[in-house]
């Protein structure tokens, strides 16, 4: 029978025996879950035995207590006295109440070892130490080392994470290597403090570095990445040189290029030059490759030779578009560059100089720089490219400041050949900042060297830029002060940071101060808690633009985290600001937050899609753009679809931006919705009575959604290294100032990442050879043509009757009907045999002709599923991110990857196993421009030529 009142045993606690109270204690300890309401009423007994420190079983009252005080749902009080029940806290019991207060006591634990790491002065409680310690060893026996690696990370038990990894090394190689790359991305996830993460980062580099296996220097890459650290890759490098391994070499240095910033590269550059002394064949390679040379043409050979541009719709589209207007001037504009990025097809400008010559002022500027997107990375031809317009030539100040932008844009990231031509025009002309035409070029020289030198941290090229600043001039101004952020990138370099702060509280120009704050966000690039201190300043500023900067420093500072303190602070000033420039910034910053934990962005951001404000709508839009981009993720789609429609232009030029990179390289059959959302693009453009601000935002949708010639995607992860791509995320930043500045949306290019699979050899040419695809084709085929479909003739205009000629028709039709009804009499039985005898195909074909709505694909249909008999694609083909989980090369193929091939994509490098056979390889762009004279043939001079030669002498 169960006992109904804890009220005997209450009473024996007041007894003097003390068996008796023990008694008690035990027998409220069984019933305590199902009587904790009464015994609380007498919870003052249980602590007046608690604090008498000559009971025996004081430790046993502890627990009762905590028992009560988690029944009554205060876990602080609880956790308080499990810790004061020593033993009798039994962890390994199977409880709700074990489970709930060892989580309580963990989570109590981490939050005061976090702060211990930043304040020694933080105390922690010995026994909540011995509780921690104890769930780790259990963890530790039970063989679960994962959980046991993040609860040291969360805590900042560094000590324990050696330990864990060291044993396993000792024990299993293999296993040790899957653990150090667990800890890898676990340190980017669960460390919120870079500090203690580079601590991580270096005792993972500790560990690795003695291993013998090939595999894991390519986890040492990821590392030096994120360390940014150019000795450490130079070690590698040297190793791996002494070791052989000259295959493996070549590829990491190909992964460092796709994934380290400018500064990283140039130091490692240097750092060899000096280690290697006498450069061998293998060295002078590895060189090569790290200046980014051979990555930039491999890239555009890819985009070059694979080229699937729709030329229909953009020429659709440009006959829709007034191109005297300069809106719709610069949106087919920007969709022509988005559309040929990096393709080096610049044929739509050639075949329409007309509509080209439309351009002033700063369209012209921005169709210039067009060219600068079009042969991005073409970095052998790109200054000969833009010799006719660069200055020096006969043209308009908006085509040369044009034309030194686009020079930044085709060296972007790679900066070294051009860096030094650009800032020598900034020193020359930087101090006559100001005059009208020379502001321009002024303008373009700025943005073009802030591109080129991008995380470069040349102070020779800001000093320089700073000089531009200081002239104040509204259009210059505003360009230095954001390619100094550009070439500072990340860097948090103080004085940088109060040189730019301190000029925009003085100047009284609005383009400045924009132009500086977006700077100072982009020097506090990855920083994370090192820029709070700068990010409170920004935002307790006056002036809204400043804050604005403030919003942006949020976000590219806490980029990719999902930092809970970052996402608050953000919606915050989402709601409150008085700023509308402040709460759409604000919105549209937890894109880049949550790039990395994008499937939580349509939940998040889904409220403030249904705002009344229209910026905080059009900042929901963009901002599930940034974080989606190139996922076609449904949630953040069915978001968006209402504010394609949404009462306001721009708030509609938003979503259909922001559906286009989501929705980039799907077709039909992955994404049955595609054909929707490209028609919705085609129909805004189309519509007379549309706003013209939709029209611009369908128009660059077009643009990003076939962008590359449909070969490219917006990537903000690097798959290689699982870092943050940092060229995208800055291209995306300055392209939503274009809100502002329309000739910054250029800067969306950066972000473009091609999707192929581009294998090399180890004298980095590329064989043709084939990889086996295990899928259904159509899915990841191109999407279909444009389709020009021949508009219905208009109906003959009828002939003019005269009403004479109607009577007299009237008359005659009378006599006939009259004819007919005597005559008909006859035929009617005749009439009847005929339709019994009609064949019945006749009637079959007549309704075969009515067409019916096509259904729509299930979700089902668009799933890829393995095909049992792959398919097979050449070397330089595209390859989508969700089709390199598919790709497998073929075996016992002549041509093997050095590195485990796990649906990776990008550069590949080969092993020939066959070297002594030939094989057919593929010529790059760079190969192709390079064009040696051909040698003379052979010939004899006769009598008569020699006489000739005479004369003419």
């Amino acid at each position: 029978m169960a006992l109904v009142s804890a009220a005997p045993y209450l009473a024996l606690l007041g007894e003097e025996d003390q068996s008796l109270k023990s008694f008690a204690l035990t027998s409220l300890n069984d019933i305590v879950d199902q009587l904790w309401a009464e015994i609380a009423n007498n919870i003052s007994k249980l602590e007046e035995l608690y604090e008498d420190e000559s009971f025996e079983k004081r430790s046993l009252a502890a627990l009762i207590i905590s028992k009560v005080y988690y029944n009554l749902g205060d876990f602080e009080a609880s956790v308080k006295y499990s810790l004061n029940a020593g033993d009798e806290f039994n962890i390994d019991e199977h409880s709700q109440y074990i489970e709930t207060i060892i989580s309580q006591c963990i989570s109590l634990y981490n939050t005061l070892a976090q702060k211990k790491y930043g304040d020694e002065s933080v105390t922690i409680d010995e026994r909540l130490v011995a509780i921690f310690e104890k769930m780790l060893e259990k963890c530790i026996k039970a063989n679960e080392l994962k959980l046991a690696l993040g609860i040291a990370l969360e805590s900042y038990r560094i000590d324990v994470v050696e330990r864990i990894l060291v044993h396993e090394i000792e024990v299993s190689e293999e296993n040790a290597l899957n653990l150090i790359n667990y800890v890898l991305i676990c340190s980017n996830s669960v460390v919120p403090n870079t500090n203690f993460r580079n601590q991580v980062l270096n005792l993972l580099i500790k560990l690795l570095l003695p291993l013998t296996k090939n595999q894991e220097f390519f986890t040492i890459i990821k590392i030096i990445v994120q360390l940014n650290d150019s000795k450490l890759a130079a070690q590698l490098f040297k190793e791996l040189v002494s070791k052989g391994e000259d295959l493996i070499a070549y590829q990491s240095a190909f992964d460092l290029v796709g994934a380290a910033p400018q500064e990283l590269l140039d130091n490692v550059i240097n750092q060899l030059n000096k280690d290697f002394g006498d450069l061998t064949s293998t060295s002078k390679k590895i060189l090569t490759i790290l200046s980014g040379v051979p990555t930039c043409d491999l890239d555009i050979t890819f985009l070059f030779k694979n080229n699937n541009t729709d030329i229909a719709i953009l020429n659709k589209t440009k006959n829709l578009l007034e191109g005297r207007s300069s809106i719709f001037h610069s949106a087919v504009t920007f969709s022509n560059a988005f559309m040929h990025a990096g393709t080096t097809d610049d044929s739509f400008f050639r075949n329409n100089l007309e509509w080209l010559g439309r351009a002033n002022n700063w369209s012209k500027f921005s169709a210039t720089a067009a060219l600068g997107v079009i042969h991005k990375g073409n970095l052998s031809q790109g200054r000969n490219i833009l010799k006719p317009y660069l200055p020096g030539s006969s043209g308009a100040p908006h085509t040369k400041g044009g034309s030194l932008f686009a020079l930044g844009l085709i060296f972007a990231g790679h900066g070294r050949e051009i860096i030094e031509y650009l800032k020598n025009y900034i020193d020359e002309h930087g101090n006559s900042a100001g005059a009208n035409d020379g502001d321009v070029v002024l303008h373009g020289a700025a943005l073009g060297a802030g591109v080129a030198g991008m995380a470069s941290g040349s102070e020779s090229l800001y000093e320089a830029l700073k000089v531009v600043l200081y002239s104040d001039s509204a259009i210059s101004g505003q360009a230095a002060g954001l390619a100094m952020g550009l070439v500072m990138l990340g860097s948090g370099q103080e004085t940088a940071i109060h040189d730019m702060l301190t000029y925009a509280q003085e100047t009284q120009h609005e383009n400045i101060i924009r132009g500086l704050a977006i700077g100072i966000a982009l020097l506090n690039y990855s920083r994370e808690e090192k820029a709070d201190s700068i990010i409170e300043e920004l935002m307790s500023q006056e002036s809204s633009i400043l804050r604005y900067g403030g919003v942006f420093t949020i976000s590219l500072a806490y980029a990719g985290t999902a930092n809970n303190k970052a996402i608050k602070k953000l919606l915050h000033h989402a709601v409150s600001d008085p700023s509308d420039d402040v709460r759409r910034a604000a919105v549209l910053g937890l894109g880049f937050l949550l790039i990395r934990d994008y499937t939580s962005a349509p939940q998040i951001v889904q409220l403030l899609s249904q705002s009344h404000n229209p910026h905080v709508r059009y900042g929901t839009a963009l901002a599930l753009g940034i974080s989606c981009a190139g996922r076609a993720y449904s949630p953040a789609i069915d978001v968006l679809e209402p504010l394609t429609k949404d009462p306001v232009d721009f708030v509609r030029q938003g979503a259909l931006i922001a559906t286009a990179m989501i929705l980039i390289q799907q077709n039909e059959v992955s994404y049955p919705k595609v054909k929707e959302f490209t028609k919705r693009y085609a129909d805004t453009i189309k519509n007379k009575h549309e706003d013209a601000l939709a029209k611009f935002g369908a128009t660059l949708a077009q643009g990003i959604i076939d962008a590359g010639g449909r070969n490219v995607t917006i990537n903000l992860e690097n798959s290689q290294t699982s870092t943050l791509n940092i060229k995208a995320i800055v291209g995306l930043t300055v392209f939503v100032q274009s809100w502002y500045w329309f000739p910054l949306a250029h800067f969306l290019s950066l972000s473009f990442a091609p999707t192929a699979v581009i294998g090399i050899t180890g004298d980095l040419k590329i064989p043709k050879f084939e990889l086996n695809c295990h899928a259904k084709p159509e899915l990841f085929q191109y999407p279909p043509k444009h389709e020009e479909i021949k508009e219905k003739q208009p109906d003959k205009i009828a002939t003019a009757v005269l009403s004479t000629t109607v009577k007299a028709k009237t008359r005659a039709k009378k006599k006939q009907d009259l004819k007919d009804e005597t005559d008909g009499k006859k035929d009617v039985e005749k009439m009847e045999i005929d339709e019994e005898s009609k064949p019945e195909t006749e009637v079959k074909v007549e309704e075969s002709k009515e067409e019916k709505p096509a259904e729509p694909a299930s979700s089902e249909q668009a799933q890829v599923r393995y095909a049992k008999t792959p398919y097979k694609i050449s070397n330089l083909s595209r390859v989508l991110p969700v089709q390199s989980n598919y790709l497998s090369f073929i075996r016992d193929d002549r041509f093997v990857p050095v590195r485990k091939f796990r649906g990776s994509s990008g550069i590949v490098v080969l092993e020939d196993t066959k070297p002594e056979e030939e094989v057919e390889l593929i010529k790059t762009v760079r190969q192709l421009n390079t064009t040696d004279a051909p040698l003379p043939e052979a010939f004899t001079l006769s009598a008569e030529d020699l006489r000739e030669l005479d004369d003419d002498y």
